[in-house]
């Protein structure tokens, strides 16, 4: 999680959520999910009691490969929002869409979380009231969109995270501004 961010009670609505503690640009890698993050296979899962399945339920992430990940750091406490400030991409990162100012609270779109089923987030007087398993297919174009317009930035702002990410990008950021993978893969293959 990026070094720039602590825990805090939000509301009694939400619970906890990550908050900025000083300005983090638009373009900044704001997560990256690194080694000490915990994978859960289905077949791990499985052989959890179920108090813990819950418990990794409420605070994981199904990636596209059905696989539960927990993360070792603050980032579980992201909370959702429609308007969020940042987005994952297709490797294993999130990116601030736009400034995040000190105190704000850093949100995600939790669309792209391979949900089972559809979920109802508090009323932001949005268009979109639900969070739902086929959002990936629903959503990538303006997520895709988002990302594009802030990796514009990412060469000129400070990238704290950057060791962390993977080679396949690094790779793909080579050919930019050639079109980066889309959020679409962030798509379970079982929702697909």
């Amino acid at each position: 999680m990026h070094p720039d961010t602590r825990v805090q009670f939000i509301s009694d609505e939400v619970g906890h959520g990550v908050v900025a503690t000083a300005f983090i640009p638009k373009g900044t890698i704001t997560w990256v999910q690194d080694p000490l993050d915990q994978v859960f296979t289905a077949h791990r899962r499985a052989s959890l009691p179920a108090p813990t399945q819950a418990l990794l339920e409420y605070f994981a992430f199904k990636n596209a490969k059905n696989e539960m990940i927990l993360c070792w750091d603050h980032a579980r406490y992201v909370n959702h929002s429609f308007k969020s400030n940042c987005l994952s991409t297709a490797y294993d990162f999130e990116v601030a869409i736009r400034d995040i100012r000190p105190g704000e609270q850093l949100t995600d779109d939790y669309g792209y979380l391979n949900l089972d089923t559809p979920w109802k987030p508090l009323d932001e007087g949005t268009r979109r009231k639900w969070v739902r398993p086929d959002d990936p297919v629903r959503c990538a174009r303006a997520w895709d969109k988002n990302i594009d317009q802030a990796m514009r930035h990412f060469d000129l702002v400070p990238q704290p995270l950057a060791e962390w990410v993977s080679g396949e990008f690094w790779a793909d950021w080579q050919l930019w501004p050639a079109p980066l993978k889309s959020t679409v893969d962030l798509l379970c293959a079982r929702l697909a």
